[in-house]
């Protein structure tokens, strides 16, 4: 009778426990963490311009750009899944009240590198964070967004308040944590070696989030640990709310892409046809920015990644 008096007092404590953390969990919200303000100032030339604008078209475009202002004031994040909540990209204009044109070139880097805002909190994992980016291609990315180009134009659209989920809180918490900023220089990557290209690109693509098998077990500082690298299976959503599962793009030959040629995986990768049919289905859309040299590099470095058979119903690359 003693043992079981004690251990119902043990149950109802570690009941007690089990809620408290839950409800700290839930009212808490994301984390915050310490907001660092490097000394950092951005050299603008004409290629960084150039080259920034790329980036930004091909990572920061399709989550930030708004249908109806045309310009990068944020949206509702429609394929992120209902598990993590209701999702919505910030306006990341000049607008000095809300956009980022009073955001310090320093500010801008911490938040692209570590995913700490200057209000230190931290931006969930459905923002990318760059922390394999090479410091040249940071430095464009942040030149662009200083620039007079109308995609940026400083537009007043106040941002919409996310509403993350507790799985998203309880994520942030103990899976999804700041990368740290790099202590040495990243360089970019030799254009001569097309796997090395290849690696870069695809990491900084976030490629690995949508085609391993799960956002919730995606490695954001050590991607090709993500359980299911590139096996494809995960549940993004389409526009209208549906699932598009994600196609395995390892080099398995059955379940796979390892019968692919080069020229199918281009045409793929940039306009979307495979065999001279429709191939992509949003949330993947043709990275049309891409060069076919970028493109065939990422097909190379695919070609090296340990293969997974997974069979996946095709709707997409």
């Amino acid at each position: 009778m003693k043992f079981l008096k004690i251990l119902l007092s043990l149950v109802a404590i570690i009941i007690v426990i089990a809620i408290a953390g839950t409800s700290y969990i839930h009212f808490s919200g994301i984390p915050r963490y310490e907001a660092v303000k490097p000394d950092y100032h951005v050299t603008v030339t004409p290629e960084k311009l150039v080259r920034g604008k790329k980036l930004t078209l091909t990572l920061c475009a399709l989550c930030h750009t708004n249908l109806n202002t045309g310009l990068l004031t944020g949206q509702r994040m429609l394929d992120v899944p209902a598990e993590f909540g209701k999702i919505y990209s910030q306006n990341i204009t000049q607008d000095k009240t809300y956009g980022i044109g009073s955001w310090t070139d320093g500010e801008l880097l911490y938040l692209l590198r570590t995913g700490i805002k200057r209000d230190g909190q931290y931006s969930p994992p459905y923002m990318a964070k760059l922390g394999h980016m090479a410091d040249e291609d940071i430095e464009s990315i942040i030149a662009f967004l200083r620039s007079d180009d109308q995609l940026v134009a400083a537009a007043a659209v106040p941002d919409t308040v996310c509403e993350p989920s507790f799985l998203t809180k309880f994520l942030c918490r103990v899976a999804f944590k700041p990368l740290k900023m790099p202590t040495q220089k990243i360089a970019m990557p030799d254009t001569a070696n097309a796997v090395e290209l290849g690696r870069y690109l695809t990491f900084n693509f976030d490629c690995y989030a949508c085609h391993s098998a799960d956002f919730k077990t995606m490695n954001v500082e050590h991607p090709e640990l993500s359980v299911g690298y590139m096996g494809g299976g995960n549940k993004p959503l389409d526009m209208e709310g549906n699932v598009v599962l994600t196609s395995n793009i390892t080099p398995d030959q059955e379940t796979g892409i390892g019968n692919w040629t080069e020229e199918q995986f281009v045409k793929a990768l940039k306009y979307g046809l495979v065999d001279g049919k429709p191939a992509l289905r949003y949330p993947m859309v043709p990275f049309v920015h891409l060069t076919d040299s970028e493109a065939k590099a990422i097909f190379a470095y695919l070609k090296t990644i340990p293969p997974i058979k997974n069979k996946v119903e095709r709707s997409g690359l």
